[in-house]
């Protein structure tokens, strides 16, 4: 086994105990609760959960999925995040290395998926995700590999200003708010961690797959889109595969 993925394996029990976290961070900052206080607990009985009960994944599993006091189901999302986490932290550290560029794309692919969370459920993307991700993206910057630092800074200017002129621009046009406060802050963080490239790439992969997955649905229902989930599924594959799909582009499409 080469060294990069024993150092993916290395980072999996990390990622999962952050993505335990990361199941708090997304169900209570919508909610402006503390993500401290009180200590990890049963939603419908309000029990505490112990801590060998709450060992990411495996907890669940040896619960069965349901609480030990109360025996009420526990979402099968808590396990899954859990393991999503593990595996993006394991991902990053064996696809880069022992390198700066393993963790700053570990924390933004973590920030992303605790973003989409947050958008499912409940239409609201946290500043915590968002403003905060993008002191993370501005500080990385600093890190050798990666953007840099002046390059984080236009992305970041450029990833709020485009989507602020197209919610303003909605609005004027459809009378209501088009573009939430939230997603406007959300691509300033992608633009801090990947540069002005990067937000362009990710709007134009977040509205595709927006229009095609759910679309049809918000035209059939009136439901609104939550943009922040694509818009973080679209940061996630031009994070790791914007090069290639530019590069694919410009030599397919607009090759002579």
């Amino acid at each position: 086994m080469s060294g990069t993925w024993t150092l993916g394996l290395m980072a999996l029990p990390f990622g999962l105990a952050i993505g335990s976290f990361l199941n708090v961070c997304a169900y209570r900052w919508p909610n402006e609760q503390s993500v401290v206080s009180p200590p990890s607990h049963c939603p419908a009985c309000g029990s505490t959960i112990r801590w060998y009960d709450n060992v990411p994944v495996l907890g669940w599993l040896w619960l069965r999925g349901r609480c030990r006091a109360c025996e009420s189901p526990i979402s099968v999302q808590y396990p899954l995040v859990e393991l999503a986490t593990g595996l993006i932290w394991a991902g990053a550290f064996a696809a880069h290395g022992p390198a700066w560029e393993s963790l700053r794309g570990a924390v933004f692919l973590t920030i992303l998926l605790g973003i989409a969370l947050a958008d499912a459920r409940y239409y609201i993307i946290p500043d915590e995700f968002s403003i905060g991700g993008t002191v993370l993206g501005l500080a990385s910057a600093f890190l050798p590999g990666g953007v840099g630092w002046l390059e984080a800074a236009i992305g970041a200017a450029v990833g709020f200003a485009v989507l602020w002129a197209i919610g303003r621009l909605g609005k004027l046009a459809f009378r209501k708010d088009a573009m939430g406060g939230g997603d406007i802050k959300m691509m300033a963080m992608v633009g801090a961690f990947l540069g002005a490239p990067g937000v362009l790439l990710t709007l134009f992969l977040g509205a595709a797959l927006g229009a095609l997955i759910f679309g049809p649905i918000s035209y059939r229902t009136g439901k609104l889109v939550p943009f922040g989930i694509f818009l973080a599924a679209g940061a996630a594959v031009a994070y790791g595969w914007g090069d290639a799909l530019v590069g694919w582009y410009l030599d397919t499409i607009l090759r002579p």
